[in-house]
């Protein structure tokens, strides 16, 4: 019976990552390595070890007199995350983080030239939802995880400690749909190569 060799070019090892948002309906990149298209952001420098996917199918199973284990298992649900850490902080960071909000500019009290601002996170019911990309590439090995609707679903907590940078927790829930697929990878992988 054939089945998986031994092949070392077909572990992957996460050089470069990148995460990218749009608004949803953004045109997403037609393959692996193309430049994002118009509309597209990068959340810029993330720490090195926070980006996760989680898929977290739910199941059901149904017992039967006649076996010690279950006669049969049934998928009731479906629903995967992404989670990132933030170095980079900025207007457009801080809606993605907070699911929304506005920022407009104010006028400093004591006067000056400088510029002020003011981020107001999102109202109930106002949040948005965002396309989200997530790229990994192993040397010239590229993988581009495409999230075509997530939401920001998760409180914010921010640790301000004087002894380290502080990092705003990104933390996406996938949305779904009858009309999109909920997630898809598009690769450049020679091992993903359809086989005869």
């Amino acid at each position: 019976m054939a089945g998986e060799t031994a092949n070392s070019n077909e572990i992957v090892i996460p050089s470069i990552t990148r995460v990218w948002y749009a608004p949803v309906g953004t045109v997403v990149p037609a393959d692996a390595v193309v430049a994002m298209p118009t509309g597209w952001r990068s959340v810029g420098l993330t720490t090195e070890d926070s980006l996760k996917f989680n898929s977290e199918p739910n199941f059901e199973q149904v017992r039967s007199a006649q076996s010690s284990y279950p006669t049969r298992t049934f998928q009731t649900q479906d629903a995967a995350t992404i989670e990132v850490d933030l170095q980079q902080w900025s207007g457009a960071n801080f809606r993605a983080v907070y699911g929304g909000g506005t920022i407009s500019e104010i006028t400093p009290s004591g006067g000056g030239t400088a510029k002020h601002y003011k981020f107001t996170p999102p109202k109930i019911g106002s949040r948005t939802e965002i396309t989200a990309i997530v790229e990994v590439i192993d040397g010239g090995k590229h993988y581009r995880y495409v999230f075509p609707r997530a939401m920001q679903m998760e409180g914010v907590s921010k640790d301000l400690a004087k002894t380290k940078e502080a990092i705003l927790p990104l933390r996406l829930a996938v949305q779904g749909g009858d009309d999109v697929d909920a997630w898809y990878v598009i690769t450049d992988d020679p091992a993903f190569a359809l086989t005869a």
